[in-house]
């Protein structure tokens, strides 16, 4: 099993060749510390950093051997929330963070949508509510949270 020895973001340039495998992983297994993972091509690989990391499709895991196997994120089912106009997008959001939902911004029109986990219950408080709810199978990429740290939450480890 080959282990991860460096972990490259998503247009970072020293990337350098490209990935010769991948993963494909929802969000939760692209939140974490330490994990073995097979990759499309079969291959066993261990992810196992001293801090959890944060994965993002488009993301290259750098093996022991220099190998690299690029990380995709997949489609899971979602809910993209939309309102009427901005302010009330922002009570949807206060709403869905007073619950500790994990959801994701989307810039746009009318202030953009946020995404979530399907949920009927919270579909319902978020109709309840004057939302509209569109269902939709997507990458989910979440904001990181207020103690997330590094920015966005992204890897948590610097590529130096």
């Amino acid at each position: 099993m080959q282990r991860v020895a460096a972990i490259t973001a998503e247009g970072e340039a020293e990337c350098g060749e490209a990935a010769g495998d991948s993963l494909v992983l929802d969000f939760d297994h692209r939140n974490r510390r330490r994990i073995a993972l097979t990759t499309l091509a079969g291959a066993r690989v261990l992810l196992d950093q001293p801090h959890a990391v944060h994965l993002r499709g488009g993301d290259v895991l750098v093996l022991e051997d220099g190998s690299r196997v690029m990380v995709q994120a997949a489609d899971e089912a979602l809910v993209e929330i939309t309102a009427g106009d901005a302010a009330g997008l922002v009570r949807l959001a206060w709403h869905l963070g007073n619950r500790h939902l994990p959801t994701q911004l989307l810039p746009g029109p009318s202030g953009g949508a946020i995404r979530i986990r399907a949920d009927h219950v919270i579909e319902a408080m978020v109709v309840g509510l004057g939302g509209r709810c569109n269902p939709i199978n997507a990458p989910f990429d979440p904001e990181g949270g207020a103690y997330a740290g590094g920015g966005h939450g992204h890897h948590g480890h610097d590529h130096g």
